[in-house]
């Protein structure tokens, strides 16, 4: 015994290695590891996978969720099979009809749904078995549904009660519990389940801390086609709900994830990305696709006394790990301050000539990863069409600040950046100008 659980010791040692040699964000990395592994497993994440990521991406899915697996984590997967059972009904010569959007399931259809369903559960748990990993079938009685309307759908229904008991045994064995979108009438008839629905009664039941579709896409696309990285419903949701490009399947999906957040804590998240992209989403703050937070509001203050100082101190000194100028809030010229409603991020802003500077860029700790930071930075970008910043070569938003400025130039002890403008003759003057800023912390590290 004591042998058995040396190797599965040494073997989870390997993996975590794995996954920092493979990530520049170790320290990201290593801070989610604690995180999610303080938690109960069946807590982690519910994951829900197409028929389409079945049928193209399996090995992809399967070697992401064995390496969860590895690492001690059980998230739970809920499985579709659209295409398949469109191909399995059309080989039995099943029509194939559809009542308000929903299919409409006879009999002989719930049969061979049912039939593809397992099949492609047994798929799963084979392809997860090949890669290193273990997983666990969770039977169709483990969701009690109701039919929804059996005269016009047929055997459709709607989930009306979990059985959990086989999910957190899965779970607490370190095995993946893997359910497809089939349950149990009262009368121990079976009912076709939409996926979605299922997710949302596992989500209100088990309040874990991650919910992640797989799709082909592997995000929530702007106008151009281009992937979202951050939507903040806070600020976001009736925006984008405004867009002409925002069609109809995505429109509807980030209904949907408003829903689903509205019930569990702040710290909750979707994120929507593709198999391959499992891990970095999970484990890094910039993650892979589109991750969905309730947010909060993100507020514009012009009037320095109406800053709550102290709070905003606070966040400062902590995320440079330094000290204010006792006279620095008295010295501030402020244009505006760009501050989450829970003050975790914050952008302060003085003016310059024809341009803005940004004396302050600060984002806690715990909100990094939540995509506070970028709201904060997109706030503040529209309100600056011209801006000018500096940092110090040590400073951790270094990588960030340069994939957002159209420039940069060093300057002393300092490299300044800056957005919005070509003119190089008021650049040069600037960067000269904001290069001789006096620091703002007591010592003479930071970026101000």
């Amino acid at each position: 015994m004591t042998d058995y659980f040396d190797a599965e010791a040494k073997q989870t040692r390997q993996v975590i290695r794995q996954l920092l040699s493979g990530m520049s964000e170790g320290r990201e990395v290593r801070a989610y590891l604690q995180k999610f592994s303080e938690m109960d497993r069946a807590r982690f994440a519910v994951i829900k996978v197409g028929g389409a990521i079945l049928r193209d991406e399996m090995a992809a899915l399967a070697g992401a969720l064995a390496f969860l697996q590895k690492l001690g984590l059980a998230p739970i997967v809920v499985h579709g099979g659209g295409p398949q059972i469109d191909a399995a009904l059309a080989a039995k010569g099943i029509e194939t009809a559809r009542h308000e959007g929903l299919r409409i399931t006879g009999d002989a259809a719930m049969h061979e749904i049912a039939s593809t369903l397992r099949g492609l559960t047994l798929d799963v748990l084979g392809a997860i078995r090949a890669k290193g990993g273990h997983a666990t079938a969770i039977g169709a009685g483990a969701v009690l549904a109701d039919l929804v309307d059996e005269e016009n759908l047929g055997r459709v229904g709607a989930p009306k009660e979990l059985d959990l008991s086989s999910i957190h045994e899965a779970a607490d064995e370190g095995s993946i519990p893997v359910l497809t979108c089939v349950g149990e009438t009262a009368d121990g008839r079976l009912a076709n389940i939409n996926a979605d629905a299922l997710v949302a009664s596992l989500t209100k039941a088990l309040r874990p801390q991650k919910i992640i579709f797989l799709t082909g896409t592997g995000a929530i696309l702007d106008g151009e086609g281009e992937p979202i990285s951050f939507i903040h419903l806070a600020n976001d949701y009736d925006r984008l709900m405004g867009q002409d490009w925002l069609n109809g399947g995505m429109r509807l999906k980030l209904a949907q994830i408003k829903d689903l957040l509205s019930d569990l804590p702040l710290g909750a998240s979707v994120a929507i990305t593709r198999p391959g992209a499992l891990v970095k989403e999970l484990f890094t703050h910039g993650g892979s696709g589109t991750l969905v937070r309730r947010g909060e509001q993100i507020l514009t203050l012009t009037d320095k006394a109406k800053l709550d100082q102290g709070r905003l101190g606070t966040l400062i000194e902590a995320a440079f790990g330094r000290t204010l100028s006792p006279s620095y809030w008295d010295d501030l010229p402020l244009e505006r301050a760009i501050v989450s409603a829970q003050m975790r991020a914050a952008a302060i802003l003085i003016p310059l000539p024809g341009a803005l500077y940004l004396d302050k860029f600060a984002v806690d700790e715990d909100a990094r990863g939540e995509g506070l930071g970028a709201a904060v930075w997109a706030e503040l970008v529209e309100a600056a069409p011209v801006l000018f910043w500096r940092s110090h070569p040590d400073n951790s938003f270094n990588a960030f600040y340069h994939a957002n400025a159209q420039g940069s130039a060093h300057q002393g002890d300092w490299r300044v950046f800056w957005r919005g403008t070509n003119d190089w003759k008021k650049i040069g003057q600037y960067v000269e100008t904001i290069a001789a800023i006096p620091p703002s912390f007591t010592d003479k590290s930071g970026q101000g």
